[in-house]
């Protein structure tokens, strides 16, 4: 690699290299992620690892720190994301020399990495160590005779929102693989693309990440103090919905129909993680902890 060239990281709070990040990410992704930063949401848990040229962020990949609660055990991955170069400087091997920084980096401190790779870069990842494995996709028709009574919170009102960031703060495990202590991410998808997707279900003092769509209802995730009955969540969303497609792998799987799930330009790949076990329990990990 050229000596003008260097590896920067954890540089969230230096403004010129946070820009010209989110320039790239904008460019790339359709993403900007200041907004996310100037909120306060941006935590020590998302670190991009950079190639800076000229002052400039040429290349990226981000390590996204990351707790889970897999069978009442605790894990730490680390997943990579936000992985984007540069047109002009492609096949240069930056990506490569970023990968090797962080798998030093975290040698031996973690159980294992993950990632999702578009259709484009399939064949990449293999060189690195890391295994495509499939995950399975959790459904059921349903059939609901009352009335909605799952309540519309409005994440702009900053009291709704702090009781929302309470009740994720403070959540049990309501699935088999949960990602915990990750307000900031939530957050992200929260207040940028799910902002009407935000729900309070009074009788299991309960909130809920779902989205409708042609009488579906996905329920992305839980966060409340107790362990919730899935299907008194699900009866509140009303007599609209006729079948429901979770984000997550349910602690109690009798009753659903369980599919492979197929997603376009978008394949899992592990690390340190078994996909023999994975597949076997057929687990998926939650929609929303896709970084």
């Amino acid at each position: 690699m050229e000596e003008e060239f260097k590896i920067v990281k954890a540089y969230k709070e230096n403004k010129t290299l946070r820009n010209s990040f989110n320039e790239l990410a904008k460019k790339t992704f359709d993403l900007d992620f200041e907004d996310w930063y100037q909120n306060g949401y941006w935590k020590e848990q998302y670190n991009p690892y950079s190639i800076v040229f000229n002052n400039r962020v040429i290349a990226n990949v981000s390590v996204n720190d990351m707790e889970f609660e897999i069978d009442e055990k605790r894990k730490h991955y680390i997943q990579l994301g936000t992985v984007m170069t540069e047109p002009k400087y492609r096949n240069r091997g930056l990506i490569r020399k970023l990968m090797q920084e962080i798998e030093q980096d975290f040698k031996e401190k973690i159980d294992g990495y993950f990632l999702f790779a578009n259709d484009s870069v399939l064949e990449f990842y293999p060189k690195f160590g890391f295994q495509k494995c499939n995950e399975y996709r959790y459904s059921k028709a349903v059939c609901i005779e009352k009335e909605k009574t799952a309540l519309q919170i409005v994440v702009s009102n900053l009291r709704e929102r702090e009781c929302l960031e309470a009740a994720i703060r403070n959540s049990v495990t309501n699935s088999s693989l949960e990602m915990k202590n990750n307000l900031g991410l939530i957050m992200f998808y929260v207040t940028k693309f799910m902002q009407s997707d935000v729900y309070y279900i009074a009788s299991q003092n309960a909130y809920v990440i779902a989205e409708i769509y042609n009488k579906i209802l996905f329920l992305h995730q839980i966060f409340s103090d107790k362990i919730v009955d899935i299907d008194e969540i699900i009866q509140s969303f009303g007599r609209k919905i006729n079948r429901v497609i979770l984000g997550f792998t349910p602690l109690k799987k009798e009753n659903y129909e369980i599919a492979q799930l197929h997603e376009e330009d978008t394949t899992l790949f592990l690390k340190g993680i078994d996909p023999v076990i994975f597949e076997k329990e057929k687990w998926m990990f939650p929609t929303l902890s896709h970084a």
